[in-house]
């Protein structure tokens, strides 16, 4: 089964960033329209994930699903069930969807707190937006909270 690439506007971001922790690949259109959404679903081969119901004629055949108000974790449960990730968990930016690539500590020297240069095992990159990431508390805390909306283990850290 292949991975499904989802898009949504910002009403839907802290969903986002939680699937694409998860791997999946989802472009977020800040300040878009439900229209402006379906179209780029249409144009990029993308599901829309969308908070209405509502659902214009002329973008009948978009593939598109409504998410529930309110149940951030039953979504992720239910999104993650339905549709592979793309990814592994981690590999994506959770800012601007890009792809991780991992980097030497030095590399991110200046770039992120010293104590991470000299802690980290090892440091991923987005070439999308230039942000870092490593393998700190901020991260088990969001893997934690996957788990616990997943009701399972996540796979190892990407590496």
């Amino acid at each position: 089964m292949s991975a499904t690439r989802f898009v949504t506007d910002s009403s839907l971001e802290s969903l986002a960033r939680r699937l694409r922790f998860l791997g999946h690949d989802v472009l977020t259109l800040p300040g878009a329209r439900l229209e402006d959404v379906l179209a780029a679903a249409r144009r990029e081969g993308r599901t829309a994930l969308t908070l209405s119901r509502r659902r214009p004629r002329r973008w009948a055949d978009v593939p598109a699903l409504t998410v529930a108000r309110g149940d951030e974790a039953g979504a992720v449960r239910e999104l993650a069930a339905a549709h592979p990730a793309a990814d592994p968990p981690f590999s994506r930016c959770g800012l601007c969807n890009g792809r991780l690539e991992p980097r030497l500590a030095i590399e991110a020297r200046g770039e992120v707190p010293g104590r991470v240069l000299r802690a980290a095992r090892e440091l991923r990159y987005c070439p999308g937006c230039g942000r870092w990431y490593w393998d700190g508390t901020h991260v088990r805390a969001i893997r934690a909270w996957l788990e616990r909306a997943l009701g399972r283990p996540l796979e190892p850290p990407a590496g």
